[in-house]
């Protein structure tokens, strides 16, 4: 059962970061499915910096089960980093697009991540009674709770498949309570952002109850309903509740995920989409909003996949030739202009992630794959400029 998320807006970042060293890029051929990726002129890594580098704030994951992937490993002397790209799902309710991307993931050897909305997994009935979001009344939600009992059963099923096949489930909280939703996200103190990861997290329990494989455990991060919060207060909150990592922030271009706070930032690169000669986030709402100012025009559903995977297409080949950042890539289950943006990144999943030193992975991975790597050598990752198209 798809769930559109509501009262999303377009988020841009209205400062321009200062560029202080050019990368060399060169464009390659689009990338096309089985391809080889374009050679990196790069000539390895830069020696790494003499000062030391303080790790004292930086959160750690349990390492990897064995057998280890092939290129979760140590770098060596003048290897590149892998080119990883993050493929991430708001709200990851939708049993049609699971069905979908589940095999796309499968045959590209992709693992991809969902960030779960709390108040899908409460029937109507629960969430009238069960759910009260910081702030407002008891029942109340931006967006649909998850329907009947017989439809939370459901997804638990398919949502325990896309665990068994691999792929992450982290946090889009529960309400969605963006701008205009008032108090939105956006103001809420650390007091109450605690009280809404601690109902997401009794509604993971009350769901394990009935046969969730989500371990709490594995739940490493998230993304705020529409890329809104004061970090300041949202931060300790996520430490508080174990989380190591969230990706709402926004960068201009693509950039290495440092740590702030004590949380690994991922942030959602703002690039531009050639076709129109604009700059947008790299979020499918925010694409819809340059394309038509994010009007219904299913008719255009070919032309906007069409823009849509050509952006996806340029970036990966400027990150690439470039800094080799993590390519965070954000998305929602939705049908929005006739489904035209679950193609687009339906398509480019199938293609990019077959190419060569390229692995499509979760959060959780990437970061794994950093704890492996020498401090130093992330720092020298992280002084890379920003990767723009």
């Amino acid at each position: 059962m798809a769930r559109n998320e509501k009262r999303l807006r377009w988020v841009t970042t209205g400062v321009a970061l200062g560029v202080t060293m050019a990368v060399l890029i060169t464009i390659g051929r689009t990338p096309e499915q089985g391809a080889t990726a374009p050679e990196n002129v790069a000539a390895g890594l830069p020696a790494p910096p003499r000062t030391p580098v303080d790790t004292s704030d930086v959160p750690v994951v349990p390492p990897p089960a064995e057998p280890r992937a092939e290129w979760m490993h140590k770098l060596g002397p003048n290897e590149k980093p892998p080119q990883f790209v993050m493929f991430s799902f708001d709200g990851a309710a939708s049993k049609e697009h699971w069905d979908r991307v589940l095999p796309i993931a499968r045959d590209a050897k992709a693992h991809v991540t969902g960030l779960l909305s709390g108040v899908y997994m409460l029937t109507e009935s629960e969430g009238a009674t069960g759910y009260t979001g910081p702030g407002h009344d008891r029942g109340e939600s931006a967006i649909d709770f998850g329907g009947s009992r017989q439809d939370v059963d459901l997804r638990i099923g398919y949502l325990n498949d896309a665990i068994a096949a691999g792929h992450e489930i982290g946090t889009h909280y529960n309400g969605h309570f963006c701008k205009g939703t008032e108090p939105s996200v956006g103001t809420w103190n650390t007091d109450q952002w605690n009280n809404e990861l601690d109902q997401f997290f009794a509604i993971i329990d009350k769901s394990r109850a009935r046969g969730f494989a989500l371990d709490p455990a594995n739940i490493r991060g998230g993304r705020t309903p529409c890329l809104e919060a004061d970090w300041k207060a949202a931060f300790p909150a996520m430490k508080s509740h174990g989380l190591v990592y969230d990706t709402s922030h926004v960068s201009l271009g693509v950039t290495w995920p440092t740590v702030i706070d004590g949380v690994y930032e991922f942030p959602l690169p703002e690039v531009k989409v050639p076709a129109l000669n604009k700059q947008a986030v790299m979020m499918d709402f925010n694409l819809w909003s340059v394309l038509n100012g994010a009007k219904e025009q299913p008719e255009r559903a070919a032309e906007f996949s069409s823009v849509v995977v050509d952006t996806y297409r340029d970036v990966y080949r400027t990150v690439f030739n470039g800094n080799r950042a993590p390519l965070t890539i954000g998305n929602h289950f939705n049908e929005w202009a006739g489904g035209a943006f679950a193609d687009a990144v339906e398509k480019f999943m199938g293609e990019v992630c077959v190419l060569k030193d390229t692995v499509c992975a979760t959060y959780t991975e990437v970061i794994q794959w950093m704890q492996l790597q020498d401090p130093s050598i992330l720092a020298q990752l992280r002084s890379f400029p920003a990767a723009r198209n």
